[in-house]
């Protein structure tokens, strides 16, 4: 997006650097990234770092009134329902594509947002390793607000691990050895020194929950949720019974509780007056069906990484639907194609990592991720045979 410097980026990059960071990348964890690793980052100057910030902030802004626990009240489906909520989320992620506006103006779209961990780990080795084989000017980082590589990864044990012992701590994933995230549950054992463990491995005794750790049997005090509710519904019958002890009154603590995965979420969406946020409706609110449905896509509420999104919607979609309440319509966006690449431009989708320590505080920008894409959209299924595309991270303008 810095023309001068992904000129020289893409000027003095070669495909043998690439091969020799990724190898550099991978040679801690083998085989753990089980995801394709972009070939750039992203760079971000301070005028779009400032709108995509202050959107974040006009969203917290309506996450801290009274009456979020109120206007969310649906928010969280009744199965999955977890006891003992707590009164906010120790993380949210923000999703943001680059896009172009009607008069061609580049500017940032809110596409989605989590009160939900993700790659929080990972990333710092990614940015680690970046910075040894590629060339990052010296008034662009990755981290906001001054954070460093220490200072980041304590502020990230303290909310995770808080005053308890890391023995009493663990981060709890369905298979988490099998699935598409692991390298970051590896970074996050090394970086944060909590065990993983799986939802099969959980010994429950009355209230509490206990797994077994060098033939020990250790107490379960907090647990670092993984766990992506929708998922665990879709597995057999067995697993899905073993599951049902989550939602039991438990002697432990979430970080953060899995009803914030909801409560922030798509669902509020429609809510958020911003013009950097897609005007969204809940489609059991519309009155009429939109004439223009081509601009306009349409979303499950309950759903993860993109699945069920119909992006050419029709009136026959909508129509047919049998849980309308539990989807959006949302107004589509053109991401712009910003990254130059050597063969065609990239589409980009940067995260931005909001931390909470506790309840007193405000959450702040702390960290982020970038995705590259030359598909309808971000992801695997949609960049398949492609360059230039896949996991990266975007560096600000200090």
């Amino acid at each position: 997006m810095v023309k001068a410097y992904r000129e020289q980026y893409n000027r003095t990059f070669t495909t043998e650097k690439y091969q020799k960071f990724l190898s550099n990348l991978n040679a801690a964890y083998p085989n753990a990234i089980d995801f394709r690793v972009a070939e750039t980052p992203v760079f971000i100057d301070k005028y779009f770092k400032e709108k995509v910030l202050q959107t974040c902030e006009n969203i917290i802004d309506i996450i801290e009134q009274t009456n979020f626990f109120a206007i969310t009240k649906n928010a969280v489906p009744n199965q999955l329902n977890v006891p003992n909520e707590n009164s906010f989320s120790q993380f949210i992620a923000f999703d943001f594509g680059i896009c172009e506006n009607a008069e061609g103006e580049i500017e940032p779209q809110l596409i989605e947002m989590q009160g939900f961990p993700t790659l929080f780990a990972y990333q710092v080795l990614h940015n680690e390793i970046m910075q040894q084989h590629f060339s990052i000017p010296e008034n662009y980082s990755a981290y906001f607000n001054g954070f460093t590589k220490e200072t980041y990864l304590q502020l990230l044990h303290e909310i995770i691990v808080g005053d308890a012992h890391n023995e009493n701590v663990v981060l709890l994933e369905l298979f988490p050895h099998q699935q598409k995230t692991r390298i970051d549950f590896y970074c996050t054992q090394k970086y944060v020194g909590i065990a993983i463990v799986c939802l099969t491995e959980l010994i429950k005794e009355g209230a509490n929950l206990f797994y077994i750790k060098d033939g020990n049997k250790i107490q379960i005090k907090r647990i670092y949720n993984r766990i992506i509710f929708d998922e665990l519904q879709q597995q057999s019958q067995d697993i899905q019974e073993k599951g049902k002890i989550l939602f039991e009154e438990l002697n432990v603590e979430w970080i953060p509780h899995p009803n914030w995965f909801y409560r922030i979420s798509k669902y509020n969406l429609p809510f958020i007056n911003n013009k950097y946020v897609p005007e969204t409706f809940f489609v059991d609110d519309l009155k009429e069906i939109p004439d223009n449905l081509e601009n306009f896509v349409l979303k499950p509420l309950f759903s993860f990484a993109g699945q069920g999104v119909i992006i050419d919607v029709t009136k026959n979609d909508i129509i047919n639907l049998k849980d309308k309440q539990h989807w959006i319509l949302q107004r589509k966006v053109n991401y712009a194609n910003i990254i130059e690449t050597p063969d065609v431009p990239a589409k980009a989708e940067i995260r931005i990592f909001y931390f909470r320590k506790n309840k007193q505080e405000r959450p702040i920008a702390v960290f982020n991720l970038a995705r590259l894409s030359k598909g309808k959209m971000i992801g695997v299924r949609y960049n398949a045979n492609k360059t230039w595309v896949g996991g990266t991270i975007a560096y600000f303008e200090i």
